[in-house]
């Protein structure tokens, strides 16, 4: 009996259709629940870890964690060492870091930004509608560009940091300061300032710090980079200051803040001290940057009323603010660059 083989034919054509497009979503939503829920806070990668042990350090019931720890399981993010020991043991998949760090642009292109897709239609039949018009969650920002930032912007900029060997670094717009712990952990007798206006961040950060053993050389700053212009305080003593995507916030309208911010970095830095900027520049059309740089510069022109420079307009923003020098490091999160300028 011959059998008729079109419907295997649909189904690999609606196969080849949905590509990774369904175990991306997955691992997303349940990515952003464990951040929710805390337990990507406590899971270390590489360590072991139990139900028991993930509910006592989120304060959650342990038939609920079993129940979530399965689902990571079963979606291949996590991994059973001993499931058949009690109490059964598991530890992150091989390529968990890779796995949160794709979460991370669904997290921050669909629901980071969720504010500005619900109010699309408010936004641009009144482009008079100012940016702070309806709010986004602070928090995901942060842990959506964290988990998108490991694998794709921090690398750079971590790696013109470390060849610097810096004593004290400071980063501005620190988020829940993952870079500065990370440099902190390879230069042991470093010292760091992370400043944030985000008080969700701040604590976070400070957690991190004391959970990562560094807490102690660690100083959180809860202030608006602007504050920068005219208190440029927490910059004293820096050999290297970073700032990763924070400057656009100051553009168009507090351009000339931003000037004196960038002056006055120049002015605190040490002799032989660099600046690193990390930040997006606006519709690229390479094949590779194409689609992402489309709706980072659309979220940042329609929703937040924010300009964004070339990568001429930066070197010459610097330039002007007293740099001797200026290098552009193409970062693999599509549309961003590393700009380092030099004392």
């Amino acid at each position: 009996m011959a059998f008729d083989t079109s419907l295997q034919r649909s189904l690999a054509t609606e196969v080849e259709a949905s590509g990774p497009a369904p175990a991306l979503a997955a691992v997303a939503a349940l990515m952003e629940m464990g951040d929710r829920l805390g337990v990507t806070d406590v899971i270390t990668v590489g360590k072991d870890f139990t139900v028991a042990e993930i509910a006592a350090a989120t304060d959650l019931p342990e038939e609920g964690v079993a129940g979530y720890l399965e689902a990571l399981e079963s979606a291949g993010i996590i991994d059973a060492v001993d499931a058949s020991g009690e109490p059964a043991r598991f530890r992150t998949a091989a390529d968990y870091e890779r796995i949160q760090h794709q979460a991370g642009y669904l997290s921050w292109t669909m629901n980071a930004n969720r504010p500005f897709i619900e109010n699309a239609r408010a936004y641009l039949t009144d482009q008079s509608k100012p940016t702070g018009a309806y709010t986004r969650d602070g928090r995901q920002v942060a842990i959506s560009s964290q988990w998108m930032g490991a694998q794709a912007f921090y690398p750079a900029a971590l790696d013109a940091i470390f060849r610097l060997e810096p004593e004290h670094v400071v980063d501005l717009g620190a988020g829940t300061c993952r870079l500065l712990i990370e440099v902190l952990q390879a230069f042991p007798g470093s010292t760091a300032v992370g400043l944030d206006l985000d008080p969700a961040s701040c604590r976070a950060a400070e957690k991190a710090a004391v959970q990562e053993g560094v807490g102690d050389r660690l100083t959180v700053v809860e202030r608006p980079i602007q504050s920068v212009a005219d208190d440029p305080g927490p910059l004293a003593g820096a050999d290297v200051i970073h700032a990763g995507f924070v400057f656009h916030d100051m553009m168009p309208e507090e351009e000339s803040v931003a000037d004196k911010v960038l002056a006055q970095c120049r002015e605190a830095l040490r002799p032989g001290g660099v600046m690193a900027i990390t930040d997006a520049v606006p519709y690229l059309r390479n094949p590779r940057e194409r689609a992402f740089s489309a709706i980072v510069t659309y979220y940042h022109r329609q929703f937040m009323k924010r300009k964004l420079l070339t990568e001429q307009e930066w070197r010459d923003k610097l330039l002007a603010a007293g740099f001797s020098s200026v290098e552009v490091v193409e970062l693999g999160f599509p549309t961003g660059r590393l700009f380092l300028a030099s004392r």
